[in-house]
């Protein structure tokens, strides 16, 4: 089975080849993928090197599966050239999520939605993922009435700019600036850019994409995203509204049950996520689980996650692993 990965050289590139590995994804021929910069460079994947190729040759190659990672704007030219000679692609930028007919797929929840004829699939929004994978066993149970989130998203989700710059800082040098502001001991309320309703991409992201992955257009949510200084792992808090009553035992029972969901809530022991325990796991992590003492039938809780595992490479690749368990790709010769 031939599988592409473009925008191989990038950050959640680098990642996506890394769990492709771990996961031993059964891959006949990989064919990484990068800008013209990069053609003619290589790569190692299992201890043996590849040649990046350029997108032309990538669909000329009639890879089974490509996963994208390679941004909006390459993704709405290309995905479609590939589709178009039947490969499946996996995209992790915005470009398709809010399409009508592209599904938006966190496999844990609405995998089965795939069939054969679905060419594009669109991978959600990092901070969506580890929040819906929490959202949804709850929703189910009791019902969710309105979200309110409060987001904690490490550089890392702005790219291997946004890193420089951080390392710079802390060593005092001046370079380029992936911020309007420094980053180093700050935090930015500002996560992409803001919307004519004052709001960012990302926290209009947070908004949207749930209510496709849930099946869900009543759920009422609000959002703000903030940058800090943290190299792997988003962090959110979130206040949780439901229909019904509930029994906090409970809520722990589901999220301990819940396929992906790591549990960690001892207030006795000092146990709650953190993003340090989330790093290079694929994992969501809930804790600081309470009752909201302000209004009935509301909860309280934090949840991170590793943003390039789950919130990006990880969740592609189960996506793939999904539709080649399934039979819902083409294989080529």
């Amino acid at each position: 089975m031939k599988v592409a990965v473009v925008g191989a050289t990038g950050m959640v590139g680098n990642v996506m080849l890394k769990v492709l590995a771990e996961r031993n994804f059964p891959i006949t021929e990989l064919i990484p993928v990068a800008s013209e910069k990069s053609v003619g460079k290589s790569i190692q994947y299992k201890d043996k090197a590849y040649t990046i190729i350029g997108l032309e040759d990538a669909v000329a190659a009639k890879p089974a599966i490509a996963i994208f990672s390679a941004g909006g704007e390459a993704s709405l030219i290309w995905a479609p050239k590939f589709a178009a000679v039947g490969t499946t692609v996996i995209d992790n930028s915005s470009a398709w999520r809010m399409h009508s007919e592209i599904k938006l797929v966190v496999p844990e929840i609405n995998a089965a939605i795939l069939t054969k004829n679905d060419k594009i699939i669109a991978n959600p929004n990092c901070s969506t993922i580890q929040l819906v994978m929490v959202l949804q066993p709850l929703h189910k149970k009791f019902g969710i009435k309105r979200v309110v989130i409060s987001t904690y998203q490490s550089l890392t989700g702005t790219g291997v700019k946004a890193v420089q710059q951080f390392e710079n800082e802390k060593a005092g040098i001046v370079g380029e600036m992936a911020y309007p502001y420094p980053i180093n001991k700050n935090c930015l309320p500002h996560c992409d850019v803001f919307t004519e309703n004052g709001y960012t991409k990302e926290e209009m992201k947070l908004v949207n994409e749930p209510k496709k992955i849930m099946n869900d257009e009543s759920l009422r949510i609000t959002a703000t995203a903030v940058r800090v200084p943290v190299v792997g792992g988003h962090s959110e808090s979130v206040n949780i509204e439901f229909n019904t009553d509930f029994d906090v035992k409970d809520v722990r029972k589901i999220l301990h049950e819940t396929q992906g969901v790591t549990l960690q809530d001892n207030p006795d022991t000092n146990t709650y996520p953190m993003p340090i325990y989330a790093a290079d796991k694929d994992a969501v992590f809930v804790g600081r689980i309470r009752k909201d003492e302000s209004q009935p039938n509301t909860l309280n809780l934090w949840i991170v996650a590793d943003n390039l595992r789950k919130g990006a490479a990880t969740n592609a690749i189960q996506i793939a692993e999904y539709l080649v368990e399934n039979k819902l790709i083409e294989l080529k010769n």
